[in-house]
């Protein structure tokens, strides 16, 4: 009995252990994907980005259509300039790891979408950094507050890609919990 209650829970650590080393997927956008805001958003794509926290090995799922992803320097972000990329996808649903710490810089390679705020900046945190509030490296272009068809604030909260993640990896960790402790007592 006692040899199957530690392979259970070995095989509980060993499967958090593989989920605690994947890093998270973000969805880019949430529902509304990888697009030329119309500026209707309840907040642009750096707002978002500094509602969360990205580590090293974590991965951008960008979705769109008739569009690109590019990844270029910092200047290259603030004129909106896709001339130079350092790297350029558009394939309709591209999944970009950040591989490093530091800053990482995304636009449309359409300048009249990146001038509208389809642009993102993502700061990978350092292993070693606490989780302090991210600031943007360049000066970013002011946006509107976000409302709701009314003209005010709903009142309902707003959840970001990585509050959902980390609830979904809860509910995950608790039922492998409830599993390991329902083979314990069986």
């Amino acid at each position: 009995m006692a040899s199957t209650v530690q392979k259970v829970l070995l095989a509980a650590v060993l499967a958090a252990s593989v989920v605690a080393s994947a890093g998270l997927q973000f969805e880019v956008g949430d529902e509304m994907g990888w697009a030329k805001p119309t500026g209707k958003e309840r907040e642009t794509y750096n707002e978002w980005a500094t509602q969360n926290r990205f580590h090293i090995r974590d991965t951008l799922h960008f979705k769109y259509a008739k569009d690109s992803v590019v990844v270029v320097s910092s200047a290259d972000y603030l004129t909106c300039n896709a001339s130079n990329p350092i790297a350029k996808f558009e394939d309709g649903s591209t999944v970009y790891e950040l591989n490093r710490p530091g800053f990482f810089y995304f636009i449309s390679d359409q300048p009249a979408h990146c001038k509208s705020g389809q642009r993102l900046i993502v700061r990978v945190m350092h292993p070693l950094q606490p989780a302090a509030a991210p600031e943007l490296a360049p000066e970013l272009p002011p946006s509107s507050a976000p409302t709701d068809e009314s003209g005010g604030d709903s009142g309902w909260p707003e959840f970001s890609s990585t509050a959902k993640l980390c609830v979904a990896s809860y509910f995950v960790a608790a039922f492998v919990a409830l599993v390991a402790t329902f083979y314990m007592f069986v």
